[in-house]
């Protein structure tokens, strides 16, 4: 088994944790007034089309505490630490527990407490950690492998490392299985390139803006980011049943998550593949026209994964049409409008393309001479004879 530490980030199976802000104690009566990323990514105007009901996102973390505004949503887990024999639902660090927060808090009565992205969607708590100084390959993939097996369609992991065979099987696995792996790309300064497993081909791989909706300084920056969320000043739930404040690209993961579950919950026939289409397709473009490595497509807007008219991938299957009633606009603070009805897939960077003109010139040109060559030794043997 192989165990790592956060500080080696070329190696390491680490936390993205709070890279900037220390957390701080909040009050419940507060919360709900500092979520503020909810009103960046236009979720208030989704709950009238889907909170995510049905479907099940797993946490792969330190384990999940059941916060009273969690306990509704909280599953049985699993804990694949080296002595863990638990059902995931142990948090002492506290780490996973303000992750699956944000996904899927669904608050208390009297708009009390805090809600997450997709606060009617199922959380399995999958503690692969017990802290932030030891992790292990070997556990995140059991862990993955885990998730697959018990229902969850959507798999958050809010941790950055180096490549691994038995984690790439793993999300090998996932795909296969049409499971959404969402994966945070790692912390500036200490991570100096993006991690693993947000590095694999078919992850989602997320970073960070901040409250002025432009990429955080502490997200990493990398061609194969794909998409933006929120993750400064991020208020989120604690082990001991209260609240915090923290900033990383674990918080932005976080809310990708969420916003996956709502898009699996929406369009239940939309293959994995298809679901990430629709988050990066109808992101809002920040950076220089089209995809960079800042925020790769773009900052996640839910509202318009939610009802564009996304084209479906090339040889998946139809999903359910848009409802023609989500469309309608708001004046809530920070509402981006989803003018556009119809958005095209994002196109990847484009590979510098193969062409057989070349070739074909080349073998013609061959030819020429080669006959040219046959035709002169001919005259020059008649000429012998």
């Amino acid at each position: 088994m192989k165990s790592f530490r956060i500080a080696s980030a070329a190696a390491a199976i680490g936390i993205v944790a709070a890279a900037s802000l220390p957390a701080t104690a909040a009050y419940a009566d507060s919360v709900r007034d500092q979520e503020w990323y909810l009103r960046s990514v236009n979720a208030p105007q989704t709950r009238s089309i889907t909170t995510g009901q049905g479907v099940t996102v797993a946490v792969i973390d330190t384990g999940t505490s059941p916060h009273p505004d969690l306990r509704k949503n909280l599953l049985s887990g699993a804990d694949e630490t080296v002595s863990g024999s638990g059902n995931g639902q142990n948090d002492q660090q506290g780490h996973g527990t303000r992750i699956a927060g944000l996904i899927a808090a669904h608050g208390g009565a009297g708009n009390k407490g805090m809600q997450g992205i997709a606060p009617s969607a199922k959380i399995l708590p999958i503690r692969v950690a017990q802290s932030a100084e030891g992790k292990s390959t070997d556990a995140l993939a059991k862990g993955m492998n885990f998730a697959i097996d018990h229902g969850a369609s959507v798999i958050n992991i809010s941790l950055v490392g180096g490549p691994d065979f038995d984690v790439e099987d793993a999300v090998a696995r996932a795909l296969e299985r049409n499971v959404v792996v969402v994966a945070g790309v790692g912390n500036a300064p200490h991570d100096l390139v993006i991690g693993y497993p947000a590095a694999f081909d078919g992850v989602l791989a997320v970073g960070a803006t901040g409250r002025d909706g432009k990429r955080a300084a502490i997200s990493v920056k990398d061609a194969k980011v794909q998409i933006c969320a929120p993750g400064v000043d991020m208020i989120s739930t604690t082990p001991n049943g209260g609240y915090s404040l923290a900033s990383g690209t674990s918080d932005s993961t976080a809310i990708v998550s969420g916003a996956a579950a709502l898009v699996r919950a929406k369009f239940p026939d939309l293959s994995a593949k298809d679901v990430i289409n629709r988050l990066t397709a109808t992101a809002d473009d920040i950076g220089p026209p089209g995809r960079d490595a800042e925020c790769g497509f773009g900052r996640l807007n839910v509202l318009k994964a939610l009802t564009a008219d996304v084209p479906l991938l090339e040889g998946t299957a139809q999903s359910t049409p848009p409802s023609s009633a989500s469309t309608t606009a708001s004046t809530a603070p920070g509402y981006i409008d989803p003018a556009a009805t119809t958005v095209p897939p994002p196109q990847a960077e484009p590979e510098p393309a193969s062409s057989s003109t070349p070739l074909v010139l080349g073998l013609v040109a061959g030819l020429v001479v080669a006959g040219g060559l046959v035709a002169a030794l001919v005259i020059r043997r008649r000429r012998s004879f």
